[in-house]
């Protein structure tokens, strides 16, 4: 019997009773909330002005509608199992040699967390301070972050509601920021900007499709909740491209036109419109998309946990990464590395997700059953020398084209497709280490 207080959240590796909570629009909502964040808002603006407009949100589109097809993926293969990513990386890498990706999304979804954390403080400490006069960034960032860990106690179906009501408010405020910047300013005109050229089509491709890689550890954690493999498909698909389009739309257009009208580079959403009465809406957008955001990020980084840990009970991890985000959060200096930070997520997930995918949908996804992952676990070969050589291969490839060599249309794609295509040549010419 479980001793646990009954408004925590009561869940589990279990795929025996996962509960199926989600259809196609709660998974469209989950999605969307998610990814309009303010993160996703600063890598819009990262692309404009290097690239003109129109060409930054053609690549957002085609990237975001490319990149998310792996995580899909995941997520399908956890709706039809019932299983978390996390203990999916089981069949792929042995039962040792899943605890790598377990532990690096322990600590990636740990980083977005202060990253985060930090953002929701900020927006949330404009806002106050524009109705009060008081300000605190750090009170506020704690204040965030305690309501964050709050939410990811009570478990997947706080944050399934959570997320719903926040997509509708961050749909709705973005419309208010987007009009006050159309009445206020001469919006037309960001579509007449030249590109500096500094970034470069390839890399702001590849930012855009690592962004949407950088979600891939999550996918299965959500969508083993989905009613149908069509609601996990259509759902996270249509939900995370029309986010992409909103998020990294509205920071595209901010970045443009702060530099058309000749505003200082902050690009801060919140500054170009306060003048207006609108830095409100803008900073209430930030501060309700960092928070359910954040949620799924604790949410997950406990699971992972539990996947290494089975026996520890879920609010225990959930609790302590909470305490972790907040320290964390108040680090000095924790944005200036945002778009290296994106890379190294890119460099690490990429490979490891491309062998996941090509050892269930064209290998043997009969190993892919609770019965041998979960209950059968003891009894899995400690490590896939095959898939951990074919990683290592893999990430190597996407250090050196990321740092040492940067190719002009990016990494991502190539190592994903590579490391995965290696993978399968080698399953068919070696002995396979894992049994049938």
């Amino acid at each position: 019997m479980s001793h646990e207080p009954t408004f925590l959240g009561q869940d589990t590796l279990s795929a025996d009773h996962v509960e199926r909570s989600l259809g196609i629009p709660g998974t469209f909502a989950l999605w969307l909330g998610a990814n309009v964040v303010v993160t996703t808002i600063l890598t819009g603006m990262l692309l404009v002005p290097d690239l003109t407009f129109q060409h930054a949100m053609t690549l957002v589109f085609i990237g975001s509608a490319i990149g998310i097809i792996p995580l899909v993926l995941i997520g399908a293969m956890g709706q039809r199992t019932g299983m978390t990513t996390m203990v999916l990386a089981r069949g792929t890498f042995g039962r040792l040699g899943a605890g790598f990706p377990a532990w690096v999304n322990l600590l990636a979804l740990i980083a977005w967390s202060w990253i985060q954390a930090l953002l929701a403080g900020m927006s949330l400490d404009y806002a106050v301070s524009t109705l009060t006069g008081y300000s605190n960034v750090a009170l506020f960032t704690v204040i965030c972050e305690t309501l964050v860990v709050a939410i990811a106690l009570r478990g997947h179906l706080s944050i399934e509601k959570a997320e719903k009501l926040a997509a509708v408010l961050m749909l709705g405020l973005s419309a208010v920021v987007l009009f006050a910047l159309n009445r206020h300013y001469d919006l037309p005109t960001i579509t007449e900007l030249d590109a500096t050229g500094l970034l470069g089509a390839g890399v702001a491709f590849d930012i855009v499709i690592a962004t949407a890689f950088s979600w891939i550890p999550l996918a299965a954690d959500y969508n083993r909740h989905c009613h149908s493999l069509k609601a996990a498909v259509v759902g996270t698909w249509g939900g995370y491209v029309t986010a992409t389009l909103v998020a990294m739309g509205l920071g595209a257009t901010v970045s443009a036109l702060s530099v058309a009208i000749g505003f200082p580079q902050t690009y801060d959403p919140t500054e170009l419109l306060s003048g207006f009465g609108f830095g409100l809406p803008a900073a209430l957008v930030i501060f309700f998309s960092v928070l359910t955001t954040n949620v799924m990020c604790v949410y997950s980084a406990t699971l992972s946990f539990m996947s290494v840990r089975p026996a520890t009970p879920f609010w225990k991890p959930a609790l302590v990464i909470g305490v972790v985000s907040i320290v964390g959060a108040l680090i000095p200096g924790i944005l200036n590395q945002f778009q290296t930070f994106l890379l190294i997520i890119g460099s690490v997930f990429i490979p490891a997700f491309s062998l996941m995918i090509v050892d269930y949908y064209l290998i043997d996804r009969e190993r892919y059953t609770a019965a041998r992952l979960i209950h059968g676990r003891d009894s899995l070969p400690a490590i896939n020398g095959m898939a951990l050589g074919s990683y290592l291969l893999g990430a190597a490839l996407a250090y050196y084209w990321n740092w040492v060599a940067p190719l002009e249309f990016g990494a991502s794609l190539p190592v994903f497709l590579i490391t995965g295509a290696l993978y399968y040549v080698a399953s068919k010419v070696l002995a396979r280490p894992l049994p049938a």
